[in-house]
């Protein structure tokens, strides 16, 4: 089997993430090797629009919220050992706007500003060992039949946008943690891909009105069919599930456990030798009275040097 060096590069794409409410993400082709020696820096657009359902304590209703998301994101590949790593970032700026009905009168508010930033380091406990391009394109030519188990660890820092007289902000002020540990397992053209997430919220000492707001772990699962093509190019079918995190404010818990499932459909590309690019749809919705229904489209790009 012969890979083309730009299929390396289209791995460099699942730095991307959709990412929505309390962290929670869809990720495919999240745990392939990328060679040692190349560092990738991107950009992203997303828009996202749909409704937002709050507490009816709040007596907030009707509301529709619509994002326009700008990303700046890098890669370094690392090594441990002869295990594969890397290190990523993800900076996003946020555009935001909801409208709805507050006690009943017609209401609606922006926002416009820097999101959470994200950093996450990662380690494969098997697969392909860590290599320049040249040993990893020859490792794949050899194994058409290989699995990777990894695993990581990410970080959202609370630098974004924040006002505590504000109920709706782009930043969380809290830190989220992150453990993964995910598999992918490859056979020729195609993949198959499981990850399994855990979100640990840090208490925000800073909340509305002068409160403490505290979060319950929220646990996540995403899974990816993965098809490559000899073009260079590659499509996934992609679906995630989301349970918890329930708020606690002034120690009070407010009983909105999340409850959210995603469906994706990503498609990636290759323009020239060392830059490539990605589109994604995704569908997020809340099995529960509170969360949201949204819809996202996703324009990726990435450069390697």
């Amino acid at each position: 089997m012969h890979f083309h060096p730009g299929f390396l590069l289209l791995l460099f794409l699942s730095l991307m993430t959709v990412e929505i409410t309390n962290g929670q993400d869809i990720e495919p082709r999240r745990w392939g090797n990328l060679p040692l020696g190349n560092q990738v820096i991107g950009a992203g657009y997303a828009y996202s629009y749909g409704d937002v359902l709050f507490d009816p304590v709040l007596d907030i209703e009707d509301v529709e919220v619509d994002v326009h998301s700008v990303l700046a994101t890098a890669v370094i590949p690392l090594k441990l050992g002869n295990m594969a790593g890397r290190l990523d970032a993800i900076i996003p700026f946020n555009f935001a706007h909801w409208q709805g009905l507050l006690s009943g009168v017609s209401a609606e508010t922006s926002r416009r500003g820097l999101a959470d930033p994200r950093v996450r380091i990662s380690l494969h406990l098997t697969g392909p060992p860590a290599s320049n391009r040249q040993e990893l394109m020859q490792y794949l030519s050899e194994h058409s039949k290989y699995t990777t188990i990894g695993v990581s660890l990410g970080i959202s820092i609370p630098l974004g946008q924040y006002n505590a007289d504000r109920l709706l902000n782009l930043g969380l002020n809290q830190f989220i943690f992150r453990p993964q540990i995910g598999m992918m397992h490859n056979w020729g053209l195609w993949s198959y891909e499981l990850t399994a997430s855990v979100l640990i919220f840090t208490a925000n000492n800073d909340f509305f009105n002068d409160g403490e707001r505290k979060q319950d772990p929220l646990f996540a699962a995403q899974t990816h069919i993965i098809r490559r093509f000899p073009s260079r190019t590659w499509l996934s079918l992609s679906a995630a599930y989301g349970l918890g995190g329930q708020s606690v404010v002034n120690r009070l818990p407010n009983n909105d456990v999340r409850s959210n499932l995603l469906a994706a459909l990503s498609f990636g590309f290759p323009l020239g030798k060392n830059q490539a690019a990605k589109i994604v749809y995704l569908r997020s919705e809340t099995l529960k009275e509170l969360g949201a229904d949204t819809n996202s489209l996703i324009l990726a790009w990435s450069i390697a040097f």
